[in-house]
C-alpha cells in the first residue's frame, strides 16, 4: 500500500511542472552564449525574442507568454538534454535560434518526435529543409547555399576563378564547403584544396600557410563567429592580401565587422538577410534593440524577433499552441514585419526571404557608429534559395 501511495506521489510530482506549464505559453531560446557564436546570436537573440513577446502584448489565448533561455555550449548532447527537458517537462512549445548546425539537427530530431516547433535562426545547413526537414521546423535566416551562391558568384564575376577553402570541421562547414565547390565549378572555376579546422580554433597559421602555398586567387573562409574573425585577423598578419590573394568570408555578421574594425574588414563581400539601415522599419526596430543591448543587431537577432512574432501570431490564429496546428498556420500566413515583409514559408519549412549582397565600408566611408555595410544589390529569394523542385524533403509533394 505504502509503495502504491509512494508511486502515486512520484507520478503526481513529476506531472506538476507540465501542469503548471499549461498556465503559460513558453518559448525557449537555445544558443551559444559564451563561446564561438556568443555574438552571432547569443544574449542578443534572447533580447530579440523578449521584444517580440512584448510587442505581441505578453499573452496569447488568455495565457501569459514566458521566455526561457540556455547556453548549449556548441555541444549537441547538451542541447538535446536541454531541449528534451524543455519540451517534455517544462512545457516549452517552441525553441528558437539553435545556432550551430549539429545542435540544430539534434534538437530538430526531438522536435519531430514530439510535434514541437523549432525555429532555426542561426544554423545554416540545408539539411534542415531537405533530408532532415520536419513538419514543425522552420529555416528562417540563411543557409549554406545562399551564402555560397550570393558571395561566391560575386567574387567569380570579378575573376576569382581559383579557390582554397578553410572550413569549420562540423556539419555547417562541411555543407558550406560542398556548396562553394558546386558554385565555383558551375561557373568555370576550380577549388585547389580544402582544409578543415576545429570549432573555436585560436591558431590558423598552418591552414593559412597551406592556402598561400596553393597559389589560389581566393582564400575562402567557410566558418563563422570568432573563427571568422580570427581567420581574417591572422590572414592579415600573414600578408595574404598583400601577396596578391583575396579573401572571401562566406558568413559575416555585423558584430564580426565590429570585432575586426573597418581597417581590417574593409572590402569584404558577404550576403546577409538583414541590415539595420536598409529602410525605416529596419532602422526603427534596430534603434529599439540598441537601447537595450548598446549595440546594433545582426541578421540572427532580427530573425529571432521575426520568427517568434510570427509564431505567436500563428498560435493566436490557430487557437492552440499544439505544434502541428501552429505550424500549419505559420505556413498559411505571410510574414508581417520588417525582416521579410510579405514573405511566405514553403512546404519544406524554408522562409522565402530576400537577401542582400553587401560590402564592408572603408573607415572613411563610414559616417556613424555601426555604419558598416553598403548594399551592393538586393537578391530575390527565388534567385538564391535552392528551388523546391530540387528538395529532398519528404514533406514536398512532387
Amino acid at each position: 500500500m505504502k509503495r502504491a501511495i509512494s508511486l502515486f506521489a512520484m507520478a503526481f510530482l513529476a506531472a506538476m511542472p507540465a501542469a503548471r506549464a499549461q498556465d503559460a505559453v513558453k518559448i525557449g531560446v537555445l544558443n551559444d552564449q559564451s563561446g564561438n557564436y556568443a555574438e552571432f546570436g547569443g544574449r542578443g537573440s534572447v533580447a530579440a525574442a523578449r521584444m517580440a513577446i512584448e510587442d505581441f502584448g505578453g499573452s496569447v489565448l488568455g495565457k501569459k507568454i514566458e521566455l526561457v533561455s540556455a547556453d548549449h555550449q556548441n555541444k549537441p548532447d547538451v542541447a538535446a538534454a536541454l531541449a528534451r527537458r524543455w519540451y517534455d517537462v517544462d512545457g516549452v512549445t517552441a525553441i528558437a535560434d539553435l545556432t550551430n548546425s549539429a545542435v540544430a539537427l539534434a534538437v530538430g530530431g526531438l522536435a519531430r518526435e514530439r510535434n514541437k516547433v523549432a525555429l532555426f535562426n542561426g544554423p545554416a545547413t540545408t539539411r534542415l529543409f531537405n533530408e532532415d526537414c520536419l513538419a514543425t521546423g522552420f529555416m528562417w535566416t540563411f543557409d549554406t547555399a545562399t551564402s555560397a551562391k550570393g558571395t561566391a558568384l560575386s567574387v567569380l564575376r570579378e575573376g576569382g576563378d581559383s579557390w582554397y577553402i578553410i572550413a569549420a570541421d562540423y556539419a555547417f562547414g562541411h555543407q558550406l564547403t560542398a556548396d562553394i565547390e558546386s558554385v565555383v565549378a558551375a561557373n568555370g572555376g576550380k577549388t585547389l584544396g580544402t582544409v578543415r579546422h576545429p570549432l573555436g580554433s585560436a591558431d590558423f597559421s598552418s591552414f593559412l600557410l597551406q592556402a598561400q602555398a596553393s597559389k589560389a586567387k581566393i582564400v575562402a573562409f567557410a566558418n563563422a563567429g570568432t573563427d571568422t574573425i580570427n581567420s581574417i585577423k591572422q590572414a592579415g598578419e600573414f600578408g595574404i592580401v598583400d601577396a596578391g590573394q583575396k579573401i572571401a568570408a562566406m558568413v559575416v555578421v555585423l558584430s564580426d565587422v565590429h570585432g575586426l574594425g573597418l581597417d581590417k574588414a574593409k572590402g569584404l563581400i558577404t550576403t546577409t538577410a538583414y541590415y539595420h539601415d536598409r529602410d525605416k522599419e529596419s532602422r526603427a526596430w534596430a534603434d529599439r534593440y540598441a537601447e537595450r543591448m548598446k549595440q546594433m543587431p545582426g541578421m540572427i537577432q532580427a530573425s529571432v524577433y521575426s520568427s517568434v512574432l510570427h509564431y505567436l501570431r500563428a498560435v493566436k490564429a490557430a487557437g492552440t499552441a499544439d505544434g502541428p496546428a501552429v505550424a500549419a498556420k505559420m505556413r498559411e500566413m505571410p510574414l508581417d514585419d520588417f525582416f521579410a515583409k510579405g514573405a511566405k514559408i514553403r512546404e519544406d519549412g524554408r522562409l522565402m526571404n530576400d537577401m542582400m549582397l553587401v560590402e564592408v565600408k572603408a573607415p572613411a566611408e563610414s559616417k556613424a557608429p555601426w555604419d558598416y555595410f553598403k548594399v551592393v544589390r538586393a537578391i530575390p529569394a527565388a534567385e538564391i534559395i535552392p528551388p523546391l523542385w530540387a528538395s529532398k524533403c519528404p514533406l514536398v509533394k512532387k
